[in-house]
């Protein structure tokens, strides 16, 4: 059996904290599918859990920071850093989104490089938000990102340049974040740096030096990988989205430290499977239409009732699970949306309702994660189906919460970024079968697809 080089084997190589769950189980896939033992946990572990795991090499936190303000962060983060900082990782990762979801209030990357060099001092913090495998490109400065069959520069991407809390007019990564913070001393690293020899001008007097990397390939992966590592003691702290372990192993597989994995296999059919979705993208809506195709059912849930009080969002909870019920018992799968994409009845009539409701965009959105989180839970309780999709990025933080979940780990892959998880719980659900995916993430059949066991095509 293949065996990891001495060089990586000390207890912990990397801890990451991500500011949503799905690309939160997408770090652990890259370390998991690769040969670096991994577990992502809903909060940070106790040292009881870690006990559970003594092979663990790479400890993750998922959460919804993506939606959340500065104010929450400044609360929230140092005490998350410091207790990842305690597992004494040799890397401290902040995950963030591939197509760089934030904005100076929503998300702010810029509040987090504060927090985060404020903690751990570093001398400069690396940004790699550009990951080939998942089609993120960065070239110039600039991030461009696949849609389909086409790949977009980021304002102009079809999805991303709609995104309803935070849309996308920069596609200059350093403008971007730089706009966040004004303490940032940013720019961007070419294609053909060398990781070894290149020299880089110290940060303006008061500034913190934050760079963000062109990256393409595998050949500039393994550049920006080897960097990280070299300036791991440095830089401890580093910002970026899965594209940072992807560089981690491209670098470690090239050196010879870390074998080349097998490839892993799907986990089978299931009888029945389960899914919700809070997404409005329209990579999901064509997914739901090949479901409604394909052996799903389509329920709808209303989102505008949230705005209409608890008696309401209770009614339309029981509404969506009868509807389930049914659907099972005419052999088909539920699969509950509160739309079918960007152009549905359903999204405009939901921004009237929040434009005339005295609830925030966030607050919503909360409410409705956690109403279909309920309603997922009581189907898989009352039925026993033991396979489940959640899909959308804030979706999946707000649904995973109720169903008593402490923590995942990868069991089958499926498109890069959207596993087959299994559930570590205390109660029923450990032992769950769980895709969670990015609203834009995913092939037309990858309901189907997990419903069949994932697996590499």
């Amino acid at each position: 059996m293949k065996t990891i080089h001495p060089s990586l084997t000390n207890d912990v190589l990397l801890a990451w904290y991500a500011d949503d769950f799905t690309g939160a189980a997408a770090v652990m896939e890259v370390l998991e599918f690769s040969g670096i033992p991994s577990m992502l946990f809903l909060q940070p572990p106790t040292s009881d859990q870690l006990k559970r795991y003594p092979k663990l090499r790479a400890v993750g936190v998922a959460s919804t920071a993506r939606t959340k303000s500065p104010q929450w962060m400044d609360e929230h983060l140092p005490s998350i850093f410091k207790q990842l900082h305690e597992l004494d990782p040799a890397l401290i990762h902040y995950k963030i989104c591939t197509t760089l979801d934030s904005s100076p209030e929503i998300g702010s990357i810029g509040r987090v490089i504060e927090i985060g060099s404020d903690l751990f001092h570093p001398q400069m913090v690396s940004v790699l938000v550009a990951a080939p495998q998942m089609g993120r490109y960065q070239y110039f400065g600039h991030l461009f990102a696949r849609s389909g069959d086409k790949t977009y520069r980021l304002d102009r991407h079809p999805v991303m340049s709609r995104h309803p809390v935070t849309p996308m007019t920069e596609s200059d990564v350093a403008i971007h974040i730089g706009n966040q913070s004004k303490r940032l001393d940013i720019d961007y690293v070419p294609l053909n740096f060398s990781a070894q020899n290149q020299q880089f001008q110290p940060p303006r007097a008061g500034k913190i030096k934050t760079l963000t990397f062109d990256c393409t390939d595998e050949i500039s992966e393994s550049l920006i990988g080897e960097f990280i590592w070299a300036k791991r003691h440095e830089n401890p702290f580093i910002v970026g989205s899965q594209g940072v372990e992807y560089a981690l192993v491209q670098h470690w597989r090239d050196t010879g430290a870390l074998p080349t994995a097998e490839p892993h296999l799907g986990i089978g059919k299931a009888k029945n499977i389960v899914a919700i979705s809070g997404s409005v993208s329209p990579t999901t809506a064509e997914q739901i239409a090949w479901s409604k195709d394909n052996g799903f059912a389509s329920i709808s849930f209303d989102a505008t009732s949230v705005f209409r009080g608890q008696t309401a969002i209770d009614t339309e909870i029981e509404h969506c699970i009868n509807c389930a019920f049914d659907a099972l018992s005419n052999n088909l799968d539920p699969l509950i949306h509160t739309a079918e994409g960007p152009d549905d009845p359903a999204v405009g009539k939901f921004r009237t309702a929040l434009a005339e409701s005295s609830l925030g965009m966030s607050q919503a959105s909360e409410i409705i994660g956690q109403s279909l989180g309920i309603i997922l839970q009581r189907i898989l309780s009352q039925s026993g189906i033991r396979r489940a999709i959640v899909s959308g990025g804030d979706t999946s933080g707000y649904a995973t919460h109720q169903l008593g979940i402490f923590a995942l780990s990868a069991l089958a892959p499926t498109i890069a970024g959207a596993a087959i998880c299994k559930a570590h719980a205390e109660g029923e659900m450990d032992g769950l079968e769980l895709a969670l995916k990015g609203g834009q993430m995913g092939s037309k059949d990858y309901f189907g697809w997990i419903r069949d066991g994932g697996g590499a095509r």
